[in-house]
């Protein structure tokens, strides 16, 4: 029989090692001391709401009792949906059958993608700052991450002669987001052509997640997968969170070569089974009729991106402008003060929620991430609060 007091020694040691989200820690740990009205920044979620005719499908399909397991690999409606939007959008080409696996959300597409190509030991290099999952998940799969610098001094974007820098033998993976969360950076065709050299030469495989795909300002998305010579190295990960505010239904995708996806829906099928079936047809009905409700949200950040960074600017937060996803990403160091030290006291003193720049690794220390996804009213606010801020307080 198992005493209570000492269960905690059958938790793997792989578990124990890996630290908790920096961002839910964070607000776990600091929410309790900023009650009131609080202007939520920090948590990169769409403040829309699914689109009306998407709830209504999915309302349609309950009646109709449209609640049974799907393929294991997603309905078959939805990955050709899937298919023709990625040719039509992003002109790379996808076999629905065996070049495509619905997930759940992006996150489960993410998990299976590092658990499919890394072997214990294996290096996986990551640009950072990056998006906080990529190194627990990493970590429980026995791989090993090196960042990768990206720094404030080349716009936070993956240069060729930091991949080189952090290569090795023991190099397997490359895991990109571009757009990038949390910088808010996005890679051109002539950003990506040198980085796809060294990835050949040094025969990496791919794993990039594009969720905010999307969410380009100015310039249409460019991803890695449709250079020459990379389409065949690389797992294109995306999901319907961000771009069509479907947050909570948990509906992502991969697409990749066909022996990399069977490799995810081995696993995928002892695992999750399957999307849900109800979520996947909301999704469905989303490329099909809510194209332009996304295309309406996209302008509606944009014009929050415009106000928020020039105001982040003119209250003395350095800002270079985000080209992509919804998220800033403001240097600190002026104020003398470390990422989670203006967080907190942004939390407490101003009633302004934000995340601590160090939460997504190396060179987010002296940043800070602020998701513009709030209403334009909510992002007014909080720059007031945060000049005011900003011309009160006292270094530390």
């Amino acid at each position: 029989m198992f005493i209570e007091k000492g269960i905690g020694r059958f938790v793997s040691s792989r578990v124990r090692d890996i630290r908790p989200s920096g961002i839910r820690a964070f607000f776990d740990l600091n929410a309790a001391g900023g009650e009131g009205d609080i202007i939520a920044l920090g948590v990169g979620e769409p403040d829309f709401i699914t689109p009306e005719k998407v709830r209504e499908a999915c309302i349609q399909a309950l009646r109709e009792g449209q609640t049974k397991y799907t393929s294991n690999a997603g309905l078959m409606e939805l990955r050709e949906e899937i298919s023709a939007y990625f040719s039509g959008s992003f002109a790379l080409s996808y076999d629905p059958e065996q070049e495509m696996i619905v997930t759940v959300g992006s996150s489960e597409a993410v998990d299976l993608a590092l658990r499919a190509v890394i072997e214990p030991g294996d290096e996986v290099l990551i640009p950072a700052p990056s998006y906080i999952a990529y190194e627990p998940i990493t970590h429980l799969h026995g791989g090993k991450i090196i960042e990768v610098a990206a720094t404030a001094e080349e716009q936070f974007k993956l240069t060729p002669q930091a991949l080189q820098a952090a290569i090795t033998p023991h190099s397997k993976a490359l895991m990109i987001n571009y757009p990038c969360n949390p910088t808010g950076t996005v890679m051109t065709e002539q950003d990506w052509l040198p980085i796809a050299e060294l990835i050949i030469q040094h025969n990496l495989v791919v794993i990039s997640d594009e969720v905010y795909a999307e969410l380009t300002y100015g310039r249409k998305h460019v991803s890695i997968a449709s250079l020459p010579g990379m389409k065949e190295r690389t797992i294109v990960i995306s999901g319907f969170s961000k771009a069509f505010a479907m947050t909570g239904w948990r509906v992502g995708y991969a697409c990749g070569p066909r022996e990399l996806i069977a490799g995810m829906l081995k696993i995928h099928q002892y695992t999750a089974m399957c999307a849900p079936t109800i979520a996947q047809i909301a999704a469905l009905e989303s490329l099909r009729h809510g194209l332009a409700a996304k295309d309406e949200m996209m302008a509606s950040y944009n014009e929050r991106r415009k106000l928020f960074v020039a105001g982040l600017n003119a209250i003395g937060l350095a800002c270079h402008e985000p080209e992509g996803a919804f998220y800033a990403f403001p240097s600190i160091t002026s104020t003398g003060m470390s990422s989670e030290q203006f967080a907190l006291r942004m939390l407490k003193e101003a009633k302004v929620a934000l995340v601590p720049g160090h939460v997504f690794g190396s060179g987010g220390e002296g940043f800070i991430r602020c998701s513009y996804a709030a209403s334009l009213v909510d992002l007014e606010k909080a720059l007031g609060r945060m000049g005011r801020f900003m011309q009160v307080m006292q270094p530390v």
